[in-house]
């Protein structure tokens, strides 16, 4: 049965959201991806007609520098729960900025969210965006009181590479006795440089995130160390020996998607360490398609269950 056969049928028409030119020039032409990437995702965000949502663009402190973040602020009273949302895009594309996500979870959730906007390869290789994903968590925790924040209730979560991202600051969060981080959402996450799982070889489509596609993105992200035993968990948290003592974690992930198998192993994973971890899979779903075919059931669905353990989480 080919791949298009397995998708759910309500969501097929999303396979032609983003056109092949794009997905050739993420790999091969990061710059011009960049160019031709951006106005769809605003397209979506401009849909949602946020009513009472405050957005704001600035600069914070960071260990390598200025980091550029955006503030999602609901009206809910203070203490508020906030999310640190780490965007995706492969490491190579995306941004923070008019990021349907933080506005949808701002919204359903009633926290804060803080999106960063990491340093992205090639020009810059993983440990940029680790630190300035790390810089930023630190910045949210110094500024709890400022941003009418619960400290208590600070969470970090991403989509695709931010759900890597989201895994390998956690790692690190952990390992340098940082703060009491108290939930992290991965959202079909960019765990395994290595993609030697069934799905890792059997997603080719090139219309979706797909095995070919994946490569390159890795190759640009880790540089040297790609195609070694020598990948940091940091950037591939599949990586990591020991998963213990990590955040509440939710895992969710389409069954039609490149890095299912990965997902769901580090799902297990996390649970054999001792972490209190849910796992979504669903039926049908490819890589990203509650948000290219948001009307859908299954993609309605599962844009309100993980906003729901996110809630429950940190609400």
């Amino acid at each position: 049965m080919s791949f298009v056969d397995q998708v759910d049928p309500e969501i097929a028409r999303g396979l032609e959201f983003f056109p092949v030119e794009l997905m050739k020039a993420v790999g091969d032409d990061p710059p011009k991806a960049r160019e031709m990437y951006q106005p769809i995702w605003d397209a979506l965000a401009d849909d949602l007609q946020p009513s009472e949502i405050t957005i704001e663009e600035r600069t914070i402190p960071g260990p390598d520098g200025e980091i550029a973040i955006v503030v999602y602020e609901p009206p809910t009273p203070a203490p508020r729960g906030a999310l640190l949302w780490i965007h995706g895009g492969g490491f190579i594309i995306g941004s923070g900025r008019n990021d349907p996500h933080g506005i949808g979870f701002s919204e359903h959730v009633g926290c804060t969210v803080v999106s960063v906007d990491y340093r992205l390869a090639p020009e810059n290789r993983y440990q940029a965006a680790v630190s300035d994903c790390v810089g930023a968590l630190n910045w949210i925790f110094d500024s709890a009181s400022q941003l009418g924040v619960d400290p208590m209730r600070i969470a970090i979560g991403g989509a695709s590479a931010g759900g890597g991202l989201t895994a390998g600051v956690s790692l690190y969060n952990r390992d340098h006795a940082g703060h009491d981080v108290a939930f992290q959402l991965l959202i079909y996450p960019m765990l395994d440089d290595r993609h030697d799982t069934p799905s890792g070889h059997a997603v080719t489509h090139p219309t979706v995130w797909n095995r070919e596609l994946s490569f390159k993105a890795w190759k640009m992200y880790l540089g040297d160390e790609y195609g070694t035993d020598c990948v940091s968990p940091y950037a591939a948290a599949a990586r990591a020996k020991d998963l213990s003592g990590l955040p509440p974690a939710l895992v969710t992930v389409g069954a039609m998607d490149l890095f299912r198998d990965e997902d769901i192993e580090f799902a297990q994973r996390l649970m054999a360490a001792g972490v209190p971890t849910d796992l979504q899979v669903y039926a049908g779903m490819y890589h990203g398609a509650e948000m290219s075919v948001p009307d859908a059931v299954v993609s309605r669905r599962m844009r309100t269950e993980y906003r729901d353990a996110l809630k429950r989480a940190i609400g």
